[in-house]
C-alpha cells in the first residue's frame, strides 16, 4: 500500500462497543488508555468513554440491548515505546496477545501490537514511524 498522506480526525465521529462485562472492559481500556496517554472522558455504572470511543453494557440506555460484533480498532502512538507499554498493560489487564510489538509490512516504519479485549475485539496500537503532523489533534467546542 502506497500512502502519501494520512488524515485523522475527519472520518470518525464516534465508535460504540457494547460489551458483555462492563467492569472487565473498564479495567482493560483504562490500562490501554493509561499506556497511550489518553484520559477517560467520563463514566457511569453502565458506560465509559474516551475521545471517539464509547463503551457500554447491553443494558445501558445508549445500547440497543445487543452486543456489538468483533471489531478491529487501531489507536495511535507517538513512539515505539508506547506500543510496547500498551501491549504489556493490556495483557496485564486481562487482554489476550494477538500480535507482539513489531514492524508490520503495511508501510515502512509501521510498528504495532495487537491484543484481544475481554469481548474478543482486536485492539491495535500503532506508531507509523517518523512523520510530520499538521496538528496533534483537532478540538471541537460546542
Amino acid at each position: 500500500m502506497e500512502t502519501q498522506q494520512l488524515y485523522r480526525g475527519r472520518l470518525i465521529d464516534h465508535i460504540q462497543l457494547v460489551v458483555a462485562d462492563i467492569a472487565a472492559s473498564k479495567r482493560f481500556y483504562r490500562a490501554v488508555f493509561d499506556a497511550i496517554g489518553i484520559p477517560l472522558g467520563g463514566e457511569a455504572d453502565d458506560y465509559f468513554w474516551a475521545d471517539e470511543l464509547f463503551v457500554s453494557s447491553a443494558s445501558s440506555q445508549a445500547a440497543a440491548g445487543e452486543l456489538t460484533g468483533r471489531a478491529h480498532l487501531a489507536f495511535q502512538a507517538n513512539d515505539r515505546a508506547t506500543v510496547e507499554r500498551f501491549h504489556a498493560a493490556a495483557i496485564a489487564a486481562g487482554g489476550k496477545d494477538n500480535g507482539a510489538p513489531g514492524e508490520r509490512p503495511y508501510h515502512p516504519g509501521y510498528y504495532a501490537a495487537f491484543v484481544l479485549d475481554p469481548d474478543g475485539n482486536n485492539i491495535e496500537v500503532v506508531h507509523h514511524g517518523p512523520a510530520n503532523r499538521s496538528a496533534e489533534s483537532i478540538k471541537i467546542t460546542f
